[in-house]
């Protein structure tokens, strides 16, 4: 299944570059003086997506069928993509895959973050549900949308919330 190995070499480069991305702006960010928040929880998130990757591959090899409605699970990978990025734009150096606060910097309001609190979550739950979904592995997209929303629920958003409260001290 070509398609399979197109999108898991996609996935990977796009992960290799925004851990690069989010490198370059966490020492821009700590030359800053910033902070970092949350630091326990980070290799459980990382865990989640290296399962949810593999999970998906070795659910799509076992199935070798694209869903009936691929076109569709596309579309919304597709556009989740396009809320990623105009996430990580709006942000530019304050975009990372950890939590940072910048002392001194204001929250940001515009692009995305004008409609909603997390877009950057929202886009990451709709991939981790559709990719998979595309090549039929459902029992990885119902996992790993569980799960990541658990994490978020419970652990991601309450951590973020509570640093992101520290610009409304300042």
């Amino acid at each position: 299944m070509v398609a399979l190995w197109l999108a898991l070499a996609f996935v990977v480069v796009q992960r290799i570059l925004e851990l690069r991305l989010a490198q370059a702006n966490l020492r821009w960010a700590l030359s800053q003086g910033a902070r970092e928040y949350g630091r326990e929880h980070y290799p459980v998130f990382f865990l989640l997506h290296l399962g949810w990757m593999l999970g998906w591959l070795l659910e799509g090899l076992a199935r070798q069928q694209l869903s009936p409605i691929w076109w569709l699970w596309l579309a919304v990978f597709v556009l989740a993509q396009g809320l990623r990025y105009w996430a990580i734009q709006s942000l530019g150096r304050y975009w990372n895959t950890r939590i940072i606060i910048v002392p001194g910097a204001k929250k940001i309001a515009g692009g995305p973050y004008r409609y909603l609190r997390h877009p950057n979550y929202l886009a990451v739950a709709l991939e981790l549900l559709s990719l998979p979904l595309i090549f039929n592995a459902w029992i990885t997209a119902l996992a790993a949308t569980l799960l990541n929303a658990w994490l978020l629920l419970t652990v991601r958003i309450p951590a973020e919330e509570k640093a992101l409260s520290t610009y409304d001290q300042t």
